[in-house]
């Protein structure tokens, strides 16, 4: 037997993902909480590509990030990845591939709005002796002077001409129904098709899979969504001082990536398939990269230039082409960007872990947002509740709470600090020189204080 969904699936057989990602970006995501940026409506001169050994220069903050949405839309090409048909249950973040059209009416007969009594006629009415319940057969039709109780969600019996409410009845010494106000005809049912018929367009391609879309789903009669694939990552974390477990001790410190990146990554829409920690060994750098399948490959560490930096050695070694190398913004400057092949991309973290946090937000929420094919959130502002230091030459991403419509700057903001974050509603960009209090700044949400579908880290 087909299972529900099936139709939908076959209707959208010609559709990939790369078409998908394009009606996406035709129909942007809802607003957020202001305006647009004055100062952000584009996106600067395209970053020029340059293969991993050629001289270069930073990268503008805002050119960077729309570098990575180009890269991913090229991969996407290049991809073809075809969408795929993803119970219910593990389709929450999903972007649909398929327009999702009702496969039954809703309500799919008529049933009652309360709990009550179902009637027919004018009252009062003599009151049969045994109830409607919901999920049992239909019911023996009424005739006039009759009523039923009724539970909500039952089956309303045939002939019927109104629901009165349990609150709005009372029965007399001979046991016959008397209404306490006035019945309306048709009051407290719902009919069948109230909602839609079958066959309608309930979503189009593009939405992204909510809770509320999950049960509209389910609803409709679906078991599985046509949706664009999760993009695939692997995470290698680099160090030879990162311990895993206890105090630090000896120089060696407990790595705070590890645990914090696959979860992020989950919540920008990606499937972590694998973590793994290299050390500062070369070789072994050259292996983890060179065998991964992954969409997009995420390294911690290893971007400068110093003796164990080993990320610009061995994408120079394997011929990558670096989109992105250095962004002129803090913290987080020496993050990278790389394309593997047609269809992989690496994006380089710095070690730090908040400057880690700006390469994520910086590169690879782009890059993963688009590959997924979510909508762009549209950009915001607030006011600054307090003076924010800037640096000269480059853009600043500060952690920030959200306080009565303004944004209130958090301390423990340095590269190697996570207390701020931690703490934090979303990064504030901070333009070059600083910004004085209550001048308006442009907010990036992190994806669990956005109120969206990034608080699912499954």
């Amino acid at each position: 037997m087909t299972s529900p969904g099936t139709r939908a699936d076959a209707e959208a057989e010609d559709l990939d993902v790369e078409e998908a990602l394009a009606l996406v970006k035709e129909n942007p995501g809802p607003a957020h909480r202001g305006p647009a940026h004055p100062d952000r409506g584009g996106h600067g001169t395209p970053a020029p590509h340059h293969p991993a050994d050629a001289h270069h220069r930073a990268t503008p903050w805002p050119e960077a990030r729309a570098t990575a949405e180009r890269a991913a839309r090229a991969a996407a090409r290049a991809a073809r990845r075809t969408p795929v048909a993803v119970p219910l249950d593990a389709a929450l973040g999903l972007t649909l591939a398929a327009p999702l059209a009702a496969l039954t009416d809703l309500p799919s007969f008529d049933t009652s709005a309360m709990d009550g009594w179902a009637l027919a006629g004018p009252g009062p009415w003599e009151v049969r002796d045994e109830g409607v319940l919901a999920g049992h057969a239909e019911p023996a039709p009424l005739t006039d002077g009759e009523a039923v109780r009724i539970a909500t969600g039952a089956r309303i019996p045939a002939d019927t001409t109104a629901v009165l409410r349990t609150e709005h009845g009372r029965t007399d010494e001979r046991g016959r129904l008397h209404p306490t106000r006035e019945v309306g005809h048709g009051q407290d049912i719902r009919p069948r098709g109230q909602e839609c018929r079958s066959g309608d367009q309930l979503l189009p391609v593009g939405t992204l899979a909510t809770p509320a879309v999950l049960g509209l789903a389910a609803a409709a009669g679906y078991d599985t969504l046509t949706a664009v694939p999760r993009p695939r990552v692997d995470v290698l974390v680099l160090g030879d001082e990162l311990l895993t477990e206890g105090l630090p001790h000896d120089g060696l410190i407990r790595d705070a990536l590890g645990p914090m990146l696959p979860p992020w990554l989950r919540a920008l829409g990606a499937e972590v398939r694998a973590v793994r920690r290299i050390g500062d060994d070369a070789r072994a750098l050259h292996r983890a990269v060179t065998a991964s399948g992954a969409d997009l490959i995420v390294t911690t560490g290893g971007t400068a230039a110093g003796p164990v930096d080993h990320v610009h050695p061995t994408l120079r070694r394997i011929g990558a082409e670096l989109l992105v190398d250095g962004v002129e913004v803090r913290p987080g400057h020496p993050m990278l960007l790389a394309r593997l092949k047609d269809d992989q991309h690496l994006v380089g973290l710095p070690g730090n872990p908040l400057a880690a946090v700006s390469g994520l937000l910086t590169l690879a929420e782009p890059l993963l947002r688009t590959l997924a094919a979510r909508p762009a959130p549209e950009p915001y502002t607030l006011p600054l509740r307090d003076a924010v230091q800037g640096h000269p030459y480059d853009t600043r991403l500060v952690p920030v709470v959200l306080r009565d419509e303004g944004a209130v700057p958090l301390r423990y903001n340095g590269p190697a600090m996570l207390r701020g974050v931690a703490a934090a509603d979303a990064l504030a960009v901070v333009p070059p020189g600083g910004a004085r209090s209550g001048q308006e700044a442009e907010l990036l949400d992190l994806p669990w204080a956005a109120g969206g579908i990034g608080v699912c880290f499954t």
